[in-house]
């Protein structure tokens, strides 16, 4: 059977495949809502492709498949094959190299805002992330430092102005006084933002924004726009880590048709149960199996998101927030006190919201 003629035989269902060269070697990992659909584009309109996919398509001699529920566990599924497997065409995931964190780094008595491919615990540097793409990290630095004039090229601050002061580029923290103390209030702002605490330092942004455009400064103001987008890129992979960290009990429902829907309980970034239900199956039995993996976890656990974990960190929240499913956070201190009217209201809620998803 040839490709063509083996794409047609695939399904209309969600899961991952995996792209083989003649040695069959495993050369890429895709997942796909429809497997059908997504492995057949590889064989059509080719003009449009990416060099990379051209590639790829050319070292292809066949390819295999793995069949999953939901499209939800065929990302997942190709988040731990990639990991595994280390696929030629997939560098932008199996390189933990790629992850970045911004740091404000402490160097005689000052505060610098850069950018680091490492953590190194208690150095007393301040470290976000980690995040993962380099780019956006850069991109939001180098934002800030333009937006607030705050680009020193004088890194020790001393012995008088530094270059970038007398092309407009620094407002003057080498100079000390309140050129310094400027400094470090947007410093302050920045780590406020970054931490939750104040979205100041975005209005004022956005005010210099529409100032540009006012004054008819268009391309002054898509700049500072370009520049908001890198800091909310930033400030969404932090909500995935903090979500990630509080480390809840989460139950989730999705619907497959009229007749199934698939079950999950998830804890901080890990995956620990699943299971595929009819619709006529009994609460208690649901509740019971439940029951019985969550008194397996232990609770109060400090998660820590590590760079290799911040994939699957991301999938479990984007899934959380997309709408495709329902879920319900089950309180540790319910599972502790054995509280299983609560646990049972909190289920019956869940299971009657599952018949009004899509």
């Amino acid at each position: 059977m040839n490709l063509k003629e083996k794409v047609k035989s695939l399904p209309l269902t969600p899961g991952v495949y995996l792209m083989k060269d003649s040695y069959g070697h495993v050369i890429y990992v895709g997942k796909a809502k429809s497997l059908k659909k997504r492995v057949q584009s590889y064989f059509q309109h080719s003009k449009a492709h990416p060099q990379k996919i051209k590639k790829m398509v050319s070292n292809l001699t066949d390819f295999d498949y793995l069949l999953t529920d939901t499209e939800f566990e065929a990302f997942l599924l190709e988040c731990k094959l990639i990991k595994e497997l280390k696929p030629h065409f997939n560098k932008k995931m199996k390189s933990p190299h790629r992850y970045t964190y911004l740091m404000v780094k402490t160097a005689d008595g000052k505060r610098f805002l850069e950018m680091s491919h490492s953590f190194v615990e208690n150095d007393g540097n301040l470290y976000f992330g980690p995040y993962f793409n380099k780019y956006t990290v850069e991109k939001a630095i180098n934002g800030i430092k333009e937006a607030f004039k705050i680009s020193c090229s004088n890194p020790s601050m001393k012995n008088g102005p530094c270059l970038n002061y007398s092309l407009g580029l620094c407002i003057g923290m080498c100079l000390g006084g309140t050129g310094l103390e400027e400094y470090n209030r947007i410093l302050n702002k920045i780590l406020a933002l970054l931490n939750g605490t104040d979205t100041e330092i975005l209005e004022e942004i956005k005010q210099k924004m529409t100032a540009a455009s006012e004054q008819f400064q268009f391309e002054v103001a898509v700049k500072y726009r370009n520049i908001l987008d890198s800091i909310n890129a930033l400030l969404y992979k932090e909500q995935v880590i903090e979500f990630t960290e509080e480390n809840q009990n989460i139950v989730v429902v999705e619907s497959i048709n009229e007749f199934t829907f698939k079950l999950f309980l998830i804890k901080g970034n890990k995956l620990l149960y699943r299971e595929k239900i009819n619709n006529g199956q009994e609460l208690g039995t649901i509740k019971s199996n439940l029951l019985t993996y969550l008194k397996q976890c232990p609770l109060n656990t400090r998660i820590v998101v590590s760079k290799e974990e911040l994939d699957q960190a991301q999938i479990i929240y984007s899934y959380l927030k997309s709408g495709n499913c329902h879920y319900r956070i089950l309180e540790d201190e319910w599972l502790e006190t054995g509280d299983e009217t609560i646990i049972d209201g909190v289920l019956e809620e869940l299971l009657k919201e599952k018949v009004n998803i899509d």
